[in-house]
């Protein structure tokens, strides 16, 4: 049965869908701007499917440019983090996977675990306008934030103490370096929504809030991580239950 146009125009006004992809994060993504991958990739293209629209893929490489992307216009759909300083221009879905933030440092460094690294004096690495920057800028109380064009980096070149970023790629420094280790545990949770522009309606953001609930309880999700090569389980399986978009 063919949607309503008056809702296909509330989520995609141009006539096409125009996602945000951000190849920044290789749980989510994979592949070049030419040929991008992974599972926001698969869920973009289901999503423009489903409202019988063409789709457009805008491909970037940090979070910060995907959130630009959607404030300025430039954008209908995104893959975010949900995080409190977005939601004022983001509307978002409920979460369809769940991914961590852990810290990094060197082997001899005295930290014991995560809870210790919020000292005076510490300083810690970080993609500038990823959700755990944001996080760790609204919750630390004593450590130092520097931020750059990724967390690793920033820490090798400004010699910082600590460096944060998602828990793959982190794993992966880690594995491939005999002077380094992850502390543990987990300093945040980081749940990735679907997102349309605050301005966008009611009707709008529950529809693709049904979708992501549709392609959690049927197993789409689960498949597209596999099919990308990264774990299943990441999967939000709990969120399929009945609940309603963040407003």
């Amino acid at each position: 049965m063919p949607l309503d146009p008056d809702l296909v125009s509330q989520i995609a006004p141009t006539g096409t869908l125009r996602a945000t992809i951000n190849l920044g994060n290789p749980v989510l993504t994979s592949g070049t701007p030419d040929e991008p991958g992974g599972v926001t990739v698969a869920i973009a293209r289901e999503i423009a499917s489903r409202l019988a629209v063409p789709l457009e893929l805008i491909c970037v490489d940090a979070a910060r440019k995907s959130f630009a992307a959607l404030s300025e216009g430039r954008a209908d759909l995104t893959f975010l983090a949900i995080e409190p300083a977005r939601e004022t221009e983001v509307r978002f879905s409920r979460p369809y996977l769940t991914i961590e933030g852990v810290y990094v440092t060197e082997s001899d460094t005295p930290y014991r675990d995560a809870h210790e690294v919020d000292r005076p004096g510490v300083r810690i690495g970080v993609k500038q306008g990823s959700a755990y920057e944001l996080y760790l800028t609204r919750t630390l109380s004593a450590a130092e934030v520097v931020r750059g064009t990724d967390g690793i980096d920033a820490y090798l070149t400004e010699d910082l103490d600590v460096a944060a970023g998602i828990r793959q790629p982190m794993s992966a420094f880690v594995a491939n370096s005999d002077s380094h280790r992850l502390l543990e545990p987990a300093f945040m949770q980081i749940q990735q929504s679907v997102g349309l522009p605050r301005a966008r309606s009611d009707r709008a953001a529950s529809y693709v809030d049904d979708v992501v609930r549709d392609l959690l309880k049927t197993g789409f999700i689960r498949t597209q991580l596999e099919a990308a090569g990264q774990d299943p389980g990441l999967a939000n399986d709990n969120s399929a239950e009945p609940g309603s978009p963040r407003p």
